[in-house]
C-alpha cells in the first residue's frame, strides 16, 4: 500500500521552531504527502515554502482543547486561510459534549464549516474520541455530516488516548460516504498505518511519517 497520499506530516509540540518547519514540508515534498499540519503560527511559513508543491497547508483552530468560544474559532479560521491555510482542523467543545448542549455543539460546528467553506478550502472536526463515549462520538458525527464538514478526525494527540481501530469503525458505521474521517494520535508504525486506512480512514495524521513510507 502507497502510504504517502494519505499523511498530514504533522508538528504541533509548542516549541517548535522555524527550523522544524522547514523540515517537515521538505520532508513532505519529497514524500508526496497530502499535507502537513502546523500551528498557525507557521502557516505564512509553510504556504511560501511550498508554494509551488501540490503539498496541502493544514492548520488546528482552538487547539488542542477546544473549550474556545465559537467566534474566536471562526476567527483563527478566517485568519489562517488568508495566511496561505488550505485545510483546518477544528476541535469541538467538548465542555458542550459532556453537558449534552447540543444547540452549543452543532451550532460551533456549523460556524466553522460555514466560515472554511466560504473562503473555498476544506475542514476536520476534532472529536477527541478519546474522551467521549460511543454515544457521544456517534451523537457529534451526525451533527458534522449534517454541517457538511469534509472530515471527521479522531484526536489531538495531546488528550485522551489517541486514535484507535474501534473509533474509527464507529465514524465510518455513523458517517458512511458523508465525510471522509483522518485518524490521529499514536500511529507510528506501518502496521498501524495500513490497519488505519483499512478501517475507512482517508488521512492520516502523524510525526513519524518518513518512518511510515521509509
Amino acid at each position: 500500500m502507497n502510504l504517502s497520499s494519505y499523511i498530514d506530516h504533522t508538528i504541533l509540540k509548542p516549541d517548535c521552531n522555524t527550523q522544524d518547519i522547514q523540515r517537515i514540508c521538505e520532508e513532505a515534498m519529497t514524500h508526496n504527502f497530502a499535507a502537513v499540519c502546523i500551528p498557525p503560527f507557521y502557516v505564512s511559513l509553510a504556504a511560501n515554502i511550498l508554494e509551488n508543491s501540490p503539498v496541502k497547508v493544514a492548520t488546528v483552530i482552538g487547539f488542542p482543547l477546544g473549550y474556545n468560544t465559537t467566534p474566536a474559532k471562526v476567527e483563527e479560521v478566517k485568519r489562517a486561510i488568508d495566511e496561505g491555510a488550505d485545510e483546518v482542523d477544528a476541535v469541538i467543545n467538548l465542555c458542550a459534549v459532556k453537558n449534552s448542549n447540543w444547540n452549543y455543539v452543532a451550532n460551533d460546528i456549523e460556524s466553522i464549516v460555514t466560515a472554511t467553506h466560504l473562503k473555498g478550502k476544506k475542514v476536520k472536526i476534532i472529536l477527541e474520541t478519546g474522551l467521549l463515549t460511543s454515544e457521544e462520538i456517534k451523537k457529534v458525527c451526525e451533527l458534522c455530516v449534517k454541517s457538511g464538514a469534509d472530515f471527521v478526525k479522531t484526536s489531538t494527540g495531546f488528550s485522551g488516548t489517541g486514535a484507535t481501530i474501534e473509533a474509527v469503525n464507529l465514524m465510518r458505521e455513523t458517517v458512511g460516504k458523508k465525510a471522509k474521517i483522518k485518524a490521529s494520535g499514536g500511529i507510528r508504525t506501518p502496521e498501524d498505518a495500513q490497519r488505519f486506512v483499512e478501517a475507512g480512514a482517508s488521512r492520516l495524521g502523524t510525526s513519524s511519517g518518513p518512518k511510515l513510507v521509509g
